[in-house]
């Protein structure tokens, strides 16, 4: 039976495709030969859905998933579902026990080849006997990329690397981000009327959006390491800033990021008063007063002094760098128009979801989504990428990236 030939999309610039004697197919590249299957792009999306079952929960390991097949069926699958516990492939390659030996195995990111928190994966795919391994994107981390892939080459194993690699690689956008550059990936959240104001002129913005907007944000605050919003909305809004989800599914919470040059925020807010029970971390300028720093932190506020920009505000890059040194991969922002702008103008933002509910609010005076430099020319304006929109309930979700490229 012949195997039909890749699909285009599957052949990169320069490569080119060679035909076996028995119709199967491979590329052929400047340093390895990647040879293809017919099932190989079935099998990597199921990886890749049992991956997003991890999201919130590995941070700041990668989501992972791994599925083992033997004469084309499924004999054990996995993804890696807690920071500290085993990895996807060790999930799968337990659930196939015997019929590991002669098979298959399809996971979303290179097999580690290191000791952390666990052993490496490629001693626990060679023991279980696996022959062939079927890879989507090889690891970012530029320590060890190419190790995992290398350890089961030499020991005889097939290695195919890069099936479905732009659904892997868009997995693992916070991972690949602060793994490479030492910053978390950054997400702007909004929510605005039709003509784009997040509240009136006298702030109020109680409620823009619609209920399952705000529950999908809770989501999303679920899902990332930190949510970051600046004093003007701290003391306007006195938000909490947990993920709030009525299922009974556990989740842990973010990091709560306060922008506060002075250390303005009140020691009755909600965010000080529940601070012993989910992290508060205040970014401060160096002006702020010592002693309103230190009845702060004697709160349980982590109190991290910053140098200012310009502006006056806390240096922005300064700060993303402090927080992936605490290994928060990833940051919502849900600040006001001054914080978005601000991480629009530094060009800090990576991605970015803005909901927009079926209102007008009429006034020129009321409060805009984006505040930041003036830009007299629309070709000055910012680029957005990759956009999608959909209902959610009454609202209309746009998501896209402010970038052209993935990480």
């Amino acid at each position: 039976m012949r195997r039909p030939c890749p699909t285009k999309k599957a052949i990169r610039h320069g490569q080119r495709m060679a035909l076996g004697r028995d119709g199967s197919a491979s590329i052929e590249t400047n340093d390895v030969m990647m040879d293809l299957m017919p099932q190989d792009e079935h099998f990597m999306r199921r990886a890749i859905r049992l991956a997003l079952k991890g999201r919130g929960h590995t941070s700041p390991n990668p989501i992972v998933g791994a599925v083992v097949v033997r004469d084309g069926r499924i004999v054990g699958e996995g993804f890696h579902q807690q920071l500290g516990g085993p990895h996807a492939e060790v999930h799968a390659l337990r659930r196939a026990g015997t019929s590991a030996q002669g098979a298959t195995l399809y996971v979303t990111l290179e097999p580690c080849n290191h000791h952390g928190r666990t052993p490496p994966c490629t001693e626990a795919v060679l023991h279980a006997g696996i022959t062939r391994v079927v890879i989507g994107m090889a690891d970012p981390n530029p320590r060890v990329t190419g190790g995992g892939a290398d350890r089961l080459r030499q020991a005889g194993l097939s290695v195919t690397v890069g099936v479905l690699e732009k659904e892997c690689r868009a997995l693992n956008q916070p991972f690949i981000k602060w793994v490479t550059t030492g910053r978390p990936h950054v997400t702007l959240k909004c929510a605005a009327t039709l003509d784009g104001r997040t509240a009136t002129r006298t702030g109020d913005s109680r409620w823009v959006s619609g209920e399952d907007s705000r529950r999908l944000v809770h989501k999303l605050r679920a899902t990332l390491d930190a949510v970051l919003v600046g004093i003007g909305t701290a003391l306007t809004d006195d938000p909490l800033l947990t993920a709030r989800l009525s299922r009974a599914k556990t989740f842990r919470q973010p990091l709560r990021v306060v922008l506060d040059t002075q250390a303005r925020l009140p020691l009755a807010s909600q965010l000080v008063q529940t601070a012993q029970h989910s992290p508060v971390l205040l970014a401060c300028g160096e002006s702020a007063p010592k002693p309103v720093r230190e009845r702060l932190e004697a709160q349980g506020v982590q109190v991290v002094v910053l140098p200012s920009q310009e502006s006056g505000g806390v240096d922005l890059q300064v700060l993303l760098e402090e927080l992936g040194r605490r290994s928060i991969t990833s940051v919502l922002v849900e600040g006001g128009a001054r914080i978005h702008g601000a991480f629009l103008d530094h060009g800090l933002a990576d991605d970015f979801y803005l909901f927009f509910a079926p209102k007008i609010l009429g006034d020129a005076s009321g409060v805009p989504m984006f505040q930041g430099q003036c830009r007299l020319a629309l070709r000055e304006a910012v680029p957005l990428y990759a956009c999608q929109s959909r209902r959610v309930g009454q609202d209309i979700l746009i998501h896209g990236r402010f970038s052209p490229h993935l990480y």
